[in-house]
């Protein structure tokens, strides 16, 4: 029987950080990157300091594996219209900032952006979406190549192994239907919640450092306290919905009573066909 778990956005804030929880991640990892992630440390982000609305809207965290590369794991749960720039941002960041100056740039880190996002980023039908970095012949159509002796150099097999790589996870487009162990992984995320059968890397464990019961007091109290920033935001972005769609029809509405002016229109038709008083009508006839 499948029971509530913390969410994950806030369990990466304060709980799997700790050393003894890595296996969490790295399952999540491993499930997403087709490979056995290996955590080695987790390095310091820019959102981990914890200060005002940013400490609840986002969740970063960045982690070094064992291949050496950072992973930087992203958690937005309100609408960005520049989200994607900030992907780009947040992946040249931590380029810049983990190559020493007296380093050559063949020590530049493989950088892989994980984003889990609670609302509809772009335009798209799926909810797990992938990109990277390749280079097409403008003529020949052909996709540019590394060289045997940079393969041999560098240890990479393609031009693309060497930029950042990026997922993005459309919680809230995914239908609940957990067909593979990734998409259980995406059910956890939307639902906070492990059903019995699921075999995903990292969820058993999940169950367990996951538990809303193991938490004491402070953590309760701190848990609680996000939950209700969550609904507040989300009863915010609703009324803001509301009342954009209202000023829309409002304006809708003295448009066509303006143009029904126009025509010649009786005032009894205009307060049928439109829904306004006689008293608006009658300032904007006198506009």
């Amino acid at each position: 029987m499948s029971k509530k778990l913390i969410r994950f956005d806030w369990a990466v804030k304060r709980l799997l950080r700790n050393k003894a929880n890595f296996v969490v991640l790295e399952g999540f990892l491993s499930e997403l990157l087709f490979d056995t992630i290996r955590i080695k440390e987790i390095l310091e982000s820019e959102s981990n300091q914890e200060n005002d609305d940013d400490k609840f809207n986002r969740v970063d965290i960045l982690t070094e594996n064992s291949k050496n590369e950072l992973i930087i794991v992203e958690i937005q749960n309100t609408y960005e219209i520049d989200y994607f720039h900030r992907m780009n941002f947040g992946t040249s960041k931590a380029v810049a900032e983990n190559l020493s100056l007296d380093t050559p740039y063949s020590q530049v880190k493989k950088v892989i952006s994980v984003n889990i996002v609670y609302f509809d980023l772009g335009q798209g039908k799926d909810y797990i979406y992938k990109g990277g970095v390749q280079f097409e012949g403008l003529h020949k159509k052909d996709i540019l190549q590394l060289s045997s002796r940079q393969k041999e150099t560098f240890q990479k097999e393609k031009v693309s192994d060497i930029f950042p790589e990026y997922y993005i996870i459309k919680v809230n487009k995914f239908n609940d239907k957990a067909k593979d162990t990734l998409d259980e992984w995406v059910y956890f995320f939307k639902n906070s919640e492990v059903k019995d059968e699921f075999k995903a890397k990292g969820l058993k464990e999940a169950q367990e450092v996951l538990d809303i019961m193991r938490l004491n007091k402070e953590q309760q109290y701190g848990y609680n306290r996000y939950l209700d920033y969550l609904h507040l935001k989300a009863s915010e972005a609703l009324s803001m919905r509301e009342e954009a769609e209202y000023k829309v029809k409002e304006n809708l509405k003295l448009e066509i009573t303006k143009k029904l002016i126009d025509l010649g229109s009786e005032d009894s038709f205009i307060v049928e066909a439109t829904g306004l008083t006689l008293q608006q009508i009658g300032e904007l006839r006198r506009k």
